[in-house]
């Protein structure tokens, strides 16, 4: 029989919590030992500074910076209390001079530089002491070349401090912009709550923004939206989970797996070593493959919903891979899925069109064709691949980009167009391969590459057959006859220079062994990747420029007879 726990009397050991979120009564050093975190409903408490230093930091690693900033009350700002009155209550709670604690440590052993706020003195307010701690923290981080970690729990500006308190999130952000300029890492973890002044400056512009389950975040509190504008609020909105869904954040990580998730992210993020996995070389055809499959039955092997997905290629292909979500503006998008990898001891920034093989997984990918936020979320991941040095590896397999309405009002063409531009200009290689379906400006999105490969039964088009047909003949019964005419198999790509190399499959299809296949894909990309890394960033660009240059151009363009297949 379980007793309640009676109530806590002055004086006596608070032995047992009670959980804010289910109500359950906990022993405090089982809940220690559970990193302040609910065992019955995985509700995470908050936790002061100190506390979460330790559990992410080697240790002994922490060396705090000194304490040297001191409040003033400039604005001589009274309400209940004087403002001097309050900072001295919370100083006397905390045993800190604001709400801010920061230094530096290590995670396994890589060194960084910390800041974490602290909710518990006033609410974890920016005032002029926060904002002048981040960004000497900031500060640090570029005289160093340090990764800087920002652990937010703020209820946003410190009113107290009026305009003061507005300025500190221009100082703070303007430090985030420099260390971005200098190309060195900067990582959120914002925490429950994160909001105001503090979400909308530097507590959102890490280049990666992670989260703790369940904290509330966003710029307006629930209770000055309902007071102010009157608007019933959905379930679970501000959530973590619910900026996730949105676009906002790249992750929800629970408190137990943190530690875990930086330290692969800063070990992604440092000194890659050039050393790729072996290369065959028979994973990479620079010849056409005969084939006694029809254009029509190639065009159907690509699309059988069997074949290894992007997320299945990731798996097999690269050592480490961490999932980057979301565009930071309305969307994260899973018909488009990208992140950093590992591989051999190379750093790499993945991206690639997601589908499935079940109802399930293609409507969840809705059927591997992205919508605007899947194509600006791989362009945030180019950028960020431009800004760290990462070769960009992209998987190409989509019918083409989702032609709905809401695509269009969120501009559709814009995301592509943009993402075929920043892929022209990135100073760093650029490798795609077309998995299975190439369809039209969506797979384009991820394919102006320094070396485009594609496997021996994947197709590349203009158009879906189908879709020619229909404009050609009024009908998709033609679509076969559209398919020969399209020119869009591995060889005649290749014979086309359209593609530089055939990966080839299994007899049967990639899907018949998807392991095999994706061994085979692996090889090849670290043949392909190899003497692009010799480059630099001007060579790979002008070798990119002058590849696309190359079609239409009557000098450089290969001409071909298709009833001999000779090329002159």
């Amino acid at each position: 029989m379980t007793t309640t726990p009676g109530p806590i009397r002055a004086g006596q050991d608070v032995q047992w919590r009670r959980c804010a979120s289910c109500g359950a009564y906990i022993y405090g050093k089982r809940l220690d030992r559970n990193r302040k975190v609910c065992p019955e409903c995985q509700f995470h408490f908050r936790i002061p500074p100190d506390v979460r230093i330790a559990q992410l930091a080697d240790a002994g690693s922490f060396e705090a910076f000194p304490d040297s900033y001191a409040p003033r009350d400039l604005l001589g700002f009274r309400d209940s209390k004087p403002y001097p009155d309050r900072l001295r209550d919370a100083q006397a709670r905390t045993g800190r001079q604001d709400a801010v604690l920061a230094g530096r440590m290590s995670v396994r052993g890589r060194q960084l530089v910390v800041a974490v706020l602290d909710f518990t003195f006033m609410g974890g307010s920016m005032g002029t002491v926060v904002g002048e701690t981040v960004a000497a923290a900031a500060r640090t981080a570029l005289a160093e070349r340090l990764p800087l970690l920002l652990i937010a729990a703020s209820g946003g500006a410190r009113m107290q401090e009026g305009a003061l308190s507005l300025m500190q999130m221009a100082k703070t952000s303007q430090w985030i912009a420099a260390l971005r300029e200098a190309r060195v890492p900067v990582i959120n973890l914002n925490t429950d709550p994160t909001f105001g002044g503090v979400s909308a400056s530097f507590a959102m512009l890490g280049d990666v923004v992670l989260a703790e389950p369940g904290s509330l975040l966003g710029f307006a509190g629930p209770q000055v939206i309902r007071n102010t504008i009157r608007q019933e609020l959905p379930s679970g909105f501000q959530s973590a989970e619910f900026l996730l869904e949105h676009g906002m954040i790249d992750a929800v990580v629970p408190r137990e797996s943190q530690r875990e998730q930086l330290a692969r992210l800063l070990a992604l993020l440092g000194p890659s070593v050039p050393e790729l996995p072996e290369g065959s070389g028979n994973s990479v055809l620079t010849h056409p493959v005969p084939s006694t499959r029809t254009t029509r039955e190639t065009v159907a092997l690509a699309r059988d919903i069997q074949r290894p997905t992007t997320l299945e290629y990731i798996g097999y292909v690269f050592d480490d891979f961490v999932g980057l979500h979301g565009d930071r503006a309305f969307g994260d998008d899973e018909a488009l899925v990208g992140g950093i990898a590992r591989f051999g001891g190379q750093s790499v920034v993945v991206l690639g069109h997601q589908k499935g093989h079940d109802t399930a997984e293609l409507v969840r990918s809705n059927f591997g064709m992205p919508n605007p936020e899947g194509y600006r979320k791989a362009l945030r991941l180019m950028r960020f691949a431009d800004r760290f040095g990462l070769p960009v590896i992209a998987f190409i397999d989509t019918p083409g980009a989702f032609p709905g309405i809401g695509a269009e009002e969120r501009g559709q063409s814009v995301a592509i167009a943009e993402c075929i531009l920043e892929l022209s200009r990135l100073r760093v290689p650029v490798v795609s391969v077309v998995t299975g379906e190439g369809g039209s400006g969506g797979a384009l999105a991820l394919g102006v590459a320094n070396s485009v490969l594609i496997l021996e039964n994947a197709y590349y088009s203009v158009i879906s057959p189908e879709g020619c047909s229909t404009i050609l003949f009024g009908t998709a019964e033609h679509a076969g006859r559209a398919a020969d005419a399209l020119r869009l198999t591995a060889s005649e790509l290749l014979r086309l220079g359209v593609v530089d190399g055939i990966v080839p499959e299994p007899p049967d299809g990639a899907h018949t062994a998807p392991h095999t296949t994706a061994l085979t894909v692996k090889s090849a990309l670290a043949r392909t990747l190899a003497p692009l890394l010799d480059l630099s960033g001007e060579q790979l660009v002008d070798a990119r420029r002058r590849r696309y240059d190359r079609f239409g151009d009557p000098q450089l363009q290969p001409v071909v007879d298709w009833e001999t297949h000779d090329e002159h």
